[in-house]
């Protein structure tokens, strides 16, 4: 057999050779490359950014995009606490949970559209307001992995009223916390993370949502040098109009190493008593109705440069850094959401008697408990182990916290509607909250990032990646002799993709013995995975960056491949450590990898088979069609001649 490989590797290497795949002729040029709402600000600054290589990456998701498996930062399963931050995480974690379930009402606080007051103070006194923020600065000191703990805490109860917490700490002065001086932090913390003050995240505008290179907001430095004068507005601001601190994204004229003007992002901290600030009225929303939400104006605001937050010019940068690093902490509250639910609805079906028999007893209702536990615990998974490898210092994190939020906000809303269902008319009236829940539950597809956008994020931002790799093959074409290992490494496992030989980067060895199956479907979907981005990238070029239908459903791969991998590395911990619920975990992990390896061959076959592409553009007709007709184009079915 191994004479017989030789003669196809050769046979094979020659063929690649003359179809130029080992050397492929393209160029993915980084613009062009980058998420949707990066695009514009690339390219306005392409002239100014120096190409440099790409060092190997530690994200396991970025890696799969060139069919690798790069498991460093998902086996084993993040363990970050130590016994005192477990100790001072159940210190906070007890009055919160009795301030929730005992003080706080829900439906009270919608109808009254925000929560008591009584409520807020006692959040404020028990540190909820700082929970990041280090000690020295009055706040909590709590790490990322006990932020999500308390996070699921605000999920389990009220989701407006989480809102108001989230956008004050984990996006409101979170720039100030991960870019702010020393002066910015010793001024502007204390107040913050004790709730004496409260933050909020500016930078949505009518002309800019997920394209945040859309900005209009202006700030001019004044001519003596001392202040920005900021005008312009945002909208739909969470804690918009209660906010005494904001971080505000302006565009800023600067003057480049050329001597060229160009307008670039700042970020500003923004005080309401420096004038000028204004707010509109409380916004009239679906849901999340426990928090404010307003439009924010600024009229010839004074802006002192010493709060000028990081350098001038980058302020896309720190946004972006801001949302990523918050977006774990949406997956927390998602969770939790999740475990109310799951109550509810497993309380009702062990009650509800139909037919002589309890509807628990029903296949019907135990396959819906059981999707929605398979929801939350990848969910769950997914956010502690992000939250863990940015306790342990990561900082490739970005694609897994855009993954968890994209999944964790669909899998809440499914869990919550199969909840509805399972409740049948009860479920639907108000004084069950669940119909609450579903209506606050509907924003967070869309905040902090819309979840079509992220895909496009995942996808493109892990195509770069990927090209660039191809991009180093290209350059070591040149002198194969000097890199003879690299082409030879790379042409057999094109060689052992071509007659089917390939099974993946094992995983077998992290996993435990029983799940050594569901590693090998990971492993399968990895080595497909990373051929059809290849695959892509050598059909399409640059112009991948037009082909959405495809980019999507590289997208929900990814999402896949690491459900599986996230719950593969978490149940083998829980076999290890002989947790009580280590077989039940076991179980769903079987299925969570069946099901989910499916759909990741459903969609990279999509994405190469002729069938299945034209079955796409013709879903492009049919969308244009409706475009022309703003509407519905098809003649109703009465209609004659």
């Amino acid at each position: 057999m191994s004479t017989m490989m030789s003669v196809r590797f050769l046979r094979h290497f020659n063929v690649l050779k003359s179809t130029k795949l080992v050397y492929p002729h393209m160029r993915l040029m980084s613009a062009q490359a980058q998420p949707l709402e990066q695009v514009k600000e690339e390219k306005s600054n392409k002239r100014e950014v120096k190409k440099e290589k790409l060092p190997e990456t530690n994200s396991f998701i970025m890696s799969i995009f060139s069919g690798q498996a790069n498991v460093n930062q998902v086996f084993p399963y993040p363990d970050v606490l130590t016994e005192d931050q477990v100790e001072t995480l159940n210190m906070v974690r007890e009055p919160t949970l009795k301030l929730f379930n005992e003080m706080h009402d829900p439906l009270v606080a919608e109808l009254n559209g925000k929560a008591d007051d009584k409520t807020i103070q006692m959040l404020k006194d028990m540190g909820s307001f700082g929970l990041m923020v280090p000690t020295k600065y009055e706040g909590a000191g709590l790490n990322n992995t006990q932020y999500a703990t308390l996070a699921e805490l605000s999920g389990q109860s009220d989701l407006g009223l989480a809102v108001t917490l989230g956008a004050h700490q984990s996006i409101g002065y979170k720039g100030i916390l991960l870019f702010g001086n020393e002066k910015q932090k010793d001024k502007y913390l204390p107040d913050l993370a004790t709730g004496r003050k409260t933050a909020c995240f500016c930078l949505t505008e009518p002309s800019a949502g997920s394209d945040a290179g859309s900005l209009r907001c202006k700030a001019v430095l004044s001519p003596d040098g001392s202040h920005y004068i900021l005008n312009g507005s945002k909208i739909w601001i969470s804690n918009g109009g209660l906010a005494d601190i904001f971080t505000v994204f302006a565009r800023t004229p600067v003057i480049t190493s050329s001597g060229e003007e160009k307008e670039k992002v700042t970020a500003f901290i923004v005080e309401r008593a420096f004038g000028g600030v204004t707010s509109g009225p409380d916004e009239k929303k679906m849901g999340i109705k426990t928090s404010n939400t307003a439009h924010v104006y600024f009229e010839n605001v004074k802006i002192p440069v010493e709060n000028v937050l990081g350098e001038i010019g980058n302020g896309f940068k720190i946004a972006m850094n801001v949302l990523n690093s918050g977006r774990f902490g949406m997956g927390a509250s998602m969770s939790g959401t999740m475990k109310l639910c799951i109550a509810k609805a497993t309380d009702f079906a062990n009650n509800r008697i139909q037919f002589g028999d309890k509807i628990a007893s029903f296949g019907t209702i135990q396959e819906k408990i059981a999707r929605m536990a398979l929801a939350q615990y990848i969910t769950e998974s997914m956010t502690y182990m992000v939250a863990g490898n940015m306790d342990k210092g990561s900082t490739e994190f970005q694609l897994e916290a855009a993954i968890s939020k994209v999944f964790g906000s669909e899998a809440a809303w499914f869990v919550c509607d199969e909840t509805i269902q399972i409740l049948g008319g009860s479920g639907y009236m108000r004084e069950t909250g669940v119909e609450k829940i579903m209506r606050d539950l509907r924003i967070f597809r869309i905040f902090e990032g819309t979840n079509d956008i992220l895909r496009l994020f995942v996808a493109l931002t892990g195509i770069q990646n990927a090209g660039s790799h191809l991009k180093e093959l290209q350059k070591a074409m040149k002198n194969p002799v000097a890199n003879l290992g690299m082409i030879f490494d790379e042409s057999t496992k094109r060689v052992f993709r071509a007659v089917g030989l390939s099974s993946g980067p094992s995983l077998t060895e992290f996993v435990s013995p029983e799940l050594a199956p569901s590693a090998a479907l990971v492993s399968k979907s990895v080595t497909n995975f990373g051929a059809t981005v290849e695959h892509l990238l050598f059909k399409y070029n640059k112009k991948i960056i037009h082909e959405q239908f495809l980019l999507n459903r590289l997208a929900n791969s990814a999402i896949d491949i690491y459900s599986m991998i996230v719950t593969l590395s978490r149940a083998t911990r829980s076999v290890q450590k002989n947790f009580p619920s280590a077989q039940h975990e076991v179980n769903m992990v079987k299925v969570i990898c069946n099901e989910a390896s499916s759909r990741v061959h459903q969609n990279l076959v999509a994405c190469r088979s002729s069938e299945k592409l034209n079955d796409l553009k013709n879903l492009k007709k049919i969308s244009e069609s409706l475009f022309v007709n703003n509407g519905v184009s098809h003649r109703h079915p009465i209609e004659r001649d």
